[in-house]
Formats: C-alpha cells, structure tokens, sequence
C-alpha cells in the first residue's frame, strides 16, 4: 500500500503528464534540445525489440497504470504479432488479474467478472473528473502519446531522464523542476528511480533503462503496425525498382528501330 500511495504521488499531475524532454545542450532561443536513443525502430528497416517491449509493459503495469490509462490497447494486443507477443496463456493470466464490471446478465444486474483478452487496460480512475480530484488535474491516457508530442519518443525518453536539480536563482513554486519540461516546472515528480521495477531477463534496472523499455512500449502502443508498415513500404520500392527496369528496357526495344 505505501509503494502504492508513492507511485500516486509521483504522477500529481497534468503538466507534469504530458511527458516532454530534451537534453543538457542549449538550442538557439534558449530551447533545449532532445535526448536521442538509439531506437531499434527507427529507419526504414526499423522493428521493435520484443525485450524491451516486455520490459517496457512491465514498467508501465508496475508504475505508470496507478495513475494512466491506455483505453486504446487491449490485452489481446500483446500476443499480436508485431508487438511483445506475449505467449496465449501469459496473456490470459495478465487479463484475469483485473476486476471487469459487466452486465447486465439475466436479472438485469451487473456483475464483475475476471478480466479476459478482450478487455482494455483499466484506468486508474472511472472518469477523468475523479482522476483531476485526486491528482490536481486529470491524467492523460498514454495509448498515443509517443505520437501525440513533438519529438515522439525522445521528447518522452528525455523527460523521464530530465528531474535534476534547479540552477541556483530558479525558484521551484510548484511541483519538481524538469531540464525538458517548458517552463521547467512540474507536477509530476520523478516517476522512476534505480532498481524499483525488477527485470526477470537480467537486464540492469536503472533510469535509463527503464525509461528506454517504457518509451519503447508508449511508441508501440501509438503504432503497433510500424513493422508491417515498413515491410510493406521496403516491397513498394521493390516493385517500383523492378518496374522502372522493365520500362526502362521496353523503351529501349521499342525504340531501338528508330535509330
């Protein structure tokens, strides 16, 4: 319960959720410039790291759902091929760990239920007006917010990595202070800290980590067909290749008489 109550209070609130970064190096206007991780998604032949993926669920499940929804994504989503690809059986045992309220049943009444493939991630809260009351303002859902925020994954890889000490003359008021977060200030606490997810792979449970893992999973919930996407475009611009050689040869023939 006391780890519960320290994860609601990291997420305080609205500002602070809407996740934004960028590194130490000052940008022309006083801006800063974002963090940049070496994502294995990126690039024409670009395809999520199924490790990472898992990770990056289980940070999210272990801290960032006590206070974020994903309304967008169903369980049945991570055995999907393209995404973490949970086994069937892992993906059912994930879903009955929810309480569902459904119904009505024959009596009109209803009923919970365990939860099943079907089922969204739950929210923390039944609307965003209680979220507002118990945080100071309401969560946003993270389904989308990789792509929602200029800078995409790096802009949520940095603020995650951004909670530093304020220069000496800056005045906190509210919230923490933020290298990446527009204004500096931030409702949101620090949301992660050394060794507080535990990884079953082995992999080294640090801040850089566990934000890279769950930048990576935020990015595939926004776009759980970038492999196929890229797979698609790659055989696009085969099939153009292929056709401007055929054309290409065509003319020749064609016109090879006429000279």
């Amino acid at each position: 319960m006391k780890s519960i109550s320290r994860a609601v209070s990291l997420c305080a609130v609205a500002a602070g959720l809407a996740l934004a970064a960028v590194s130490p190096a000052r940008a022309a206007g006083g801006e800063v410039a974002l963090q940049h991780a070496d994502w294995s998604f990126q690039g024409v032949f670009g395809t999520y790291d199924r490790d990472a993926l898992r990770r990056g669920y289980k940070v999210y499940k272990e801290v960032c759902s006590v206070c974020h929804s994903m309304e967008y994504v169903k369980f049945r989503n991570l055995g999907e091929p393209g995404g973490p690809e949970f086994e069937e059986g892992q993906v059912k045992a994930l879903a009955a760990e929810i309480t569902v309220e459904d119904g009505p049943n024959a009596d009109g009444e209803m009923y919970e239920r365990p939860g099943e493939p079907k089922d969204a991630f739950p929210s923390p809260y039944p609307n965003p007006e209680a979220s507002a009351a118990a945080l100071g303002a309401a969560a946003p859902d993270l389904s989308l917010i990789a792509k929602a925020r200029a800078g995409g994954p790096d802009y949520v890889y940095s603020l995650l990595k951004g909670y530093v000490d304020a220069p000496e003359g800056f005045e906190v008021t509210t919230g923490s202070y933020n290298l990446y977060f527009p204004g500096h200030m931030i409702a949101m606490p620090a949301p992660l800290s050394d060794g507080q997810v535990d990884y079953e792979d082995g992999t080294p449970n640090t801040v850089d980590q566990m934000a890279k893992d769950v930048t990576h999973f935020l990015m595939w919930a926004a776009e759980p067909k970038l492999e196929q996407r890229h797979r698609m475009g790659f055989q696009v611009l085969i099939y153009l290749v292929l056709l401007t050689g055929i054309l290409y040869f065509a003319m020749r023939k064609v016109w090879a008489a006429a000279h």
